[in-house]
């Protein structure tokens, strides 16, 4: 049976005030992970950013908390090196995972970070929902089905986050939600709602911050 997959509706207003009000508050980089015995304590709900290099995890972060620099932007492709940890007050984390993909990095680097995403993905506890991003100008690409089927396997709720969706135009776009819609039908794991943004003009990203806030 098809699964619909619409985009998600802009929060109600009270939803959307609670959640502005929960970004606007703390927001902390707390640290870098190489291992998993160097995660923070499992004590609060966490989700987590997934997507290839240079999809624009880091700058939708920075559009989520409106800190330009709290995680790092960058063109060069597979710069984020470790799982960083953002504390949400005390509320939750927001979880920064390597960009996966064309990675500019040895392939035993590349490998060592597979394994730590492997490791992470199976053994949180506390992982609410991944986030599982996707570049609004080139839609689902077969290493995106490496990551989504990964998180199929560890049982890990997962929503697609469409990025750049100011990058094209508005039939571009629909274009690529359909495709979006089109390629979920084979994982089991995805949220049946999607989220379009837009890091630079801020479309979405009130309705992002809701659904965090929800699941902390």
């Amino acid at each position: 049976m098809r699964v619909a997959f619409p985009v998600a509706p802009e929060p109600e207003p009270e939803a959307a005030e609670a959640a502005r009000l929960l970004f606007a508050g703390p927001v902390d980089f707390v640290k870098g992970v190489v291992a998993m015995d160097g995660m923070p304590a499992a004590d609060r709900p966490e989700v987590c950013f997934a997507g290839r290099s240079n999809v624009g995890k880091s700058s939708l972060i920075n559009a989520l908390t409106g800190r330009k620099g709290i995680a790092r932007a960058s063109n060069t492709p597979g710069r984020t090196q470790e799982i960083n940890y953002f504390a949400l007050g005390e509320r939750g984390y927001l979880v920064d995972l390597p960009g996966y993909g064309y990675a500019q990095a040895p392939l035993p680097v590349v490998k060592k970070w597979q394994a730590l995403l492997k490791a992470y993905l199976a053994g949180r506890p506390t992982l609410r929902r991944a986030f599982a991003l996707i570049d609004a100008r080139h839609g689902v690409k077969p290493v995106d089905h490496e990551i989504m089927s990964l998180l199929d396997r560890s049982a890990v709720p997962f929503q697609v986050v469409v990025t750049k969706a100011d990058k094209i135009g508005t039939q571009a776009l629909a274009q690529t939600v359909s495709q979006v819609e089109d390629e979920l039908q084979k994982h089991p794991a995805a949220f049946p709602e999607l989220v379009v943004t837009s890091s630079e003009k801020g479309q979405g990203i009130a309705t992002l911050r809701a659904v965090i806030a929800g699941l902390c």
